[in-house]
């Protein structure tokens, strides 16, 4: 039996374990509103409300349950969300957002600026890695009307604006959250937002089925009936699910990158890699700085040697993406090339390991490493392998341990690991998306994406802070060059890939990738031609 032949063998008895789901089910010849949207998550998310989890499978789902204030185009410059307006003061100290009228929850309740007020001062900073150290700067937050909020910050934020997308400010009932403790509360299970749809049913390792909010408060969104995101966790299922029509969308990893050549050749099908601009992932291995051998920087630097990132790229990863050299993706803001290099040289690696006192033994091992493989597919695995093989090269013999997400995400949000995969976004701004995995004020226990390395250095700390506080932009790009050159020499996190996602959709499905969230958008707008 062939791969292709297993894979339809799998998505037959996907398709029998969700018998009574409408998949596949679609709108009627001539049909210009309704219909039913079926794709895939994978992996399946631990739960779904993305102020408390940032998986990657999560947010994709809730960007169509939670809203924020802004959205942002291509460009990265911020358009309506539930906001339909918004002023900055001339010190940059007061943002002041007119929300829509008319928005409610999925429980029919109101949204109003009470709730915004909420979630942003209350919530996030104790939930949320990324939010923290962007809305703890506020000093005070006003509601003068249910449908004005006013924040006056501490000191100057240059990127303040650019914090309001779904994924990192999602707006949760202050009516059900007060007085709970958010990350248990009963609510969870459920799922309620304002997006343009709720959640129907979701039965775990087998589908979750969003259906329409009738109460949305933009006209005549959404456009569908219902989405369903099926698990299907084998790949060679996926890109036949794809193939034959079974699902018309699919993000992210859901399609290997090995079959992105070859279904883009198909006629039903258009592929894009735009959508995922705000997000620019990095794809890193993470090393806890807080034990040895990772707390020495003759280690990290070794292990950037050993690496052969540009055979990753092509091998592994078929070419979708490039080389990182740093911190900051080339694809977002104060990027700066002009860094310490790391070219593959084993030989590099096995003298700093020397120097280190890591002499190899008759087997030609120096240390055994343990390796948390991150549970998110197969191609983890083969990242995985292929740093076993790498760093086996040098002498650092890697041990795999595995475990499932909720695991993975315990063990790294608590420090109780030595190395492990991760993909992190940039978020179209340092001060948002990057600075929180160096800082050391961000070491939180139990927050994933937050500085889970546990590494720290005090230089590093104050350039990010003067970088997130200074104007002009001249200004900022000097601070962030100097971040950035400090970071790799230091080799807290040994940078891999900015990596490139396809987005595959039936060509008759319209209005997927409309902003540079791609498909953590609403999908208010989306439909079937």
């Amino acid at each position: 039996m062939n791969r292709r032949e297993f894979g339809k063998l799998g998505l037959a008895a996907g398709t029998a374990s969700v018998a009574g789901i409408p998949l596949g089910l679609h709108r009627a010849a001539g049909q210009t509103r309704g219909g039913t949207l079926s794709t895939i998550t994978h992996p399946e998310p631990a739960m779904l409300v993305s102020a408390i989890s940032q998986l990657q499978s999560t947010l994709t789902i809730c960007g169509k349950i939670y809203e924020s204030l802004l959205r942002y185009d291509f460009d990265l410059k911020p358009i309506p969300g539930l906001a339909q307006s918004w002023s900055v003061s001339p010190d940059g100290l007061t943002y002041t957002f007119k929300l829509f009228p008319n928005i409610t929850f999925h429980d029919g309740k109101p949204l109003t600026a009470d709730d915004v007020i909420f979630s942003m001062t209350k919530i996030l900073p104790e939930t949320h890695a990324r939010a923290r150290p962007i809305f703890t700067r506020i000093e005070s937050a006003e509601a003068p009307d249910p449908l004005t909020v006013v924040f006056k910050l501490k000191s100057p934020f240059s990127p303040f604006l650019g914090a309001f997308d779904c994924t990192t400010a999602p707006i949760l009932p202050k009516h059900i959250y007060e007085g709970t403790d958010f990350k248990i509360n009963p609510a969870n299970d459920k799922a309620i937002g304002c997006g343009p749809f709720k959640l129907k049913e979701w039965v775990r390792g087998s589908h979750i089925h969003l259906v329409k909010h009738d109460g949305y408060y933009r006209a005549g969104e959404p456009h569908i009936d219902e989405i369903i995101y099926r698990v299907i966790p084998d790949a060679a299922a996926r890109s036949v699910a794809l193939e034959q029509g079974t699902v018309k969308l699919t993000q992210w990893s859901d399609i290997e990158q090995y079959d992105v050549a070859r279904l883009t050749k198909l006629p039903h099908l258009d592929m894009t890699t735009k959508g995922y601009e705000y997000f620019a992932p990095h794809l890193w291995l993470e090393l806890n700085n807080r034990i040895a051998p990772m707390n020495d920087k003759r280690f990290r630097q070794a292990v950037m040697y050993a690496i052969d990132r540009k055979a990753l790229l092509q091998r592994v990863y078929f070419g979708l993406g490039k080389v990182a050299t740093g911190p900051i993706s080339s694809k977002t803001r104060f990027y700066d090339k002009n860094v310490k290099q790391y070219e593959y040289s084993p030989d590099k690696a096995k003298a700093l390991l020397d120097e280190m006192g890591l002499k190899p033994g008759a087997d030609g091992k120096r240390i055994t490493v343990p390796f948390l493989v991150t549970p998110s597919g197969e191609l983890y695995r083969r990242v995985a392998e292929f740093l076993r093989q790498s760093l086996l090269r040098v002498g650092i013999d890697l041990q795999f341990e595995g475990t499932d997400v909720a695991g993975w995400i315990q063990k790294v949000s608590n420090g109780e690991y030595s190395m492990t995969t991760n993909l992190v976004y940039q978020l179209g701004d340092p001060a948002i998306g990057v600075s929180r995995t160096y800082i050391s004020s961000n070491i939180r226990k139990g927050i994933m994406f937050s500085n889970t390395a546990g590494y720290s250095n005090p230089e590093v700390d104050r350039l990010f802070e003067e970088a997130a506080t200074a104007s002009p932009d001249e200004k900022r790009q000097e601070l962030y060059s100097a971040v950035q050159k400090a970071l790799v020499e230091d080799v807290p996190i040994v940078w891999l890939l900015e990596q490139d996602f396809p987005t595959f959709t039936d060509k008759k499905l319209k209005n997927v990738t409309t902003t540079a969230i791609g498909v953590h958008e609403t999908f208010g707008a989306v439909r079937f031609e």
